[in-house]
């Protein structure tokens, strides 16, 4: 407790807090626009964390992931079109309360939905990692091979489109992960014969390439540049009441839990908890014919659930070593730059640095709440930013980061060839995901692997006899069969009701 306090005291101090004022504020932002988000935040400050201190680094990292998660719903609300996935059930209800002059009201509870979801499970996240890291210490290389082969097989089973494009992109991501050399003999591989690829594919070049580029010149070449008229009425006071909340007690509660759950799955996350969320609260519902017609009870659960997910996520991130969602993947990427490795040591041997972590996401997210209140009435005018200055800004700054990794040309052909591949992937249906998941987990998966197989002398038995390692292996199996178990049974009930 001694140590959370100290690390809040940080967080406080006036030049961190000024940071995470600046930071969460462009994070709701880029969160309100749509097509920008707190993915492409991070990517673009991955870049800048190379010459700040580690402390600094992730309050710039962590106050704008705060503010872009949470920053989502107010495009959804004002003009219907969520600002990333997290916030799209927070469209259906949201945007039909502005059209009936109620903005004010529905941007209240977006709020408040997320300052809820994001401050009580960051604080259940700081109590339960460092349980999960003590529980996760007992474990041998067999189990963390198991369970990072079932963080891959988990996100690519539950990828948009069919399993086979979910595990090709998570086989291209584990692909990616192998150039360079050989994380237990050294041995250069795919290399081709350039020295450049020794270390391996740059981390800050995959992201800005198959992120921020790739998201301009997507959007470029549909005509998306362009923000409908955003016209709202009553936008004084905050809009919500202790009644609301009571009233909505019983959605707030259930999509708070599965927020964070679903934050906790690998490769899950905010995108798919506002959906569950929102069907449940349509479920319990005395009137469900009022959902899609501006019932607030569909914000309360969208933006609770969405919320909730950053602590679930946090969890697998710091107790495990294992991204919950694609930001923490970054996240993690940031702690490799800095010469860390999370997981259940880095919570026993960087305490202060854990501890510092999860304050600073509790006073982001405090921070962003008490940032909307104030500005609230100026949200409209986010939405007005002009695109060509906006993306022209983004291109600039993926180029200098990109060149600001290491000084050398290559890793700006390694961004442009990145972009191509999203580019690529996505005219092809295969969801980029899997791919950052692999790509980021595939040292352990290799290092956990191949040291099973040393201790174990040669026999691949333990990975199978060790309880722990066979029941994630046997997830695994079943992430990847239930698809084609689904669709068989989906058939079957319509054939009968045929």
């Amino acid at each position: 407790m001694a140590d959370y306090l100290s690390a809040i005291l940080v967080c406080l101090n006036p030049v961190n807090l000024i940071l995470i004022i600046a930071m969460v504020s462009l994070g709701i932002v880029f969160g309100a626009i749509p097509g920008l988000s707190a993915t492409l935040g991070i990517a673009l400050l991955l870049p800048v964390t190379f010459g700040l201190s580690t402390t600094t680094s992730f309050v710039l990292l962590l106050a704008i992931w705060i503010g872009g998660v949470s920053g989502t719903f107010i495009s959804a609300v004002l003009i219907g079109i969520p600002g990333s996935s997290s916030a799209i059930a927070t469209c259906f209800d949201g945007y039909p309360m502005t059209k009936k002059g109620e903005a004010g009201k529905a941007l209240g509870i977006g709020m408040t939905a997320s300052f809820i979801g994001s401050v009580f499970s960051i604080l259940l996240a700081t109590v339960l990692s460092p349980i999960i890291a003590n529980l996760a210490l007992k474990l041998g290389p067999w189990e963390y091979f198991s369970l990072c082969f079932c963080a891959i097989t988990l996100i690519a089973s539950l990828s948009k489109g069919s399993i086979f494009k979910g595990l090709m992109a998570a086989g291209i991501g584990l692909l990616m992960g192998c150039f360079g050399a050989d994380p237990i003999n050294g041995m250069a591989r795919f290399t081709f014969g350039n020295v450049n690829l020794y270390g391996g594919i740059s981390t800050v070049a995959q992201m800005l390439g198959m992120f921020a580029m790739c998201q301009i010149i997507r959007d470029n070449a549909k005509g998306s540049t362009k923000m409908p008229e955003c016209k709202v009425e009553n936008m004084k006071g905050l809009g919500v009441t202790f009644k609301d909340i009571k009233d909505n007690i019983k959605t707030i509660l259930f999509s708070f839990f599965v927020g964070l759950w679903i934050g906790f799955l690998p490769g899950m996350g905010s995108g798919i908890s506002n959906m569950v969320a929102y069907g449940y609260a349509k479920s319990i519902s005395k009137e469900p014919e009022t959902f899609g017609k501006g019932n607030p009870s569909g914000i309360w659960a969208s933006e609770t659930a969405n919320n909730a997910s950053l602590g679930g996520a946090l969890i697998p991130m710091m107790a495990l070593g294992i991204p919950g969602d694609g930001i923490t993947a970054m996240l993690i990427a940031a702690l490799t730059i800095h010469g860390l490795q999370a997981g259940p040591l880095f919570m026993v041997e960087q305490h202060d640095l854990a501890m510092l972590i999860f304050a600073c996401v509790l006073i982001s997210a405090i921070v962003t709440y008490v940032i909307q209140i104030i500005t609230k009435r100026w949200f409209p005018y986010i939405l007005k930013v002009p695109y060509h200055y906006l993306y022209t800004v983004i291109l600039v700054i993926s180029f200098i980061g990109g060149y600001g990794i290491s000084s050398n040309i290559f890793d700006i052909y390694v961004m442009l060839a990145l972009c191509l591949l999203a580019i690529f992937m996505n005219i092809a249906g295969l969801p980029t995901s899997p791919l950052v998941l692999a790509f980021i987990l595939e040292p352990k998966l290799e290092g956990y692997f191949r040291r099973g197989v040393s201790y174990s002398h040669g026999s691949y038995a333990e990975f199978f006899t060790r309880p722990i390692s066979c029941i994630l292996l046997l997830i695994s199996v079943a992430c990847v069969i239930w698809p084609f178990i689904s669709d068989a049974l989906k058939k079957r009930k319509a054939k009968k009701a045929a």
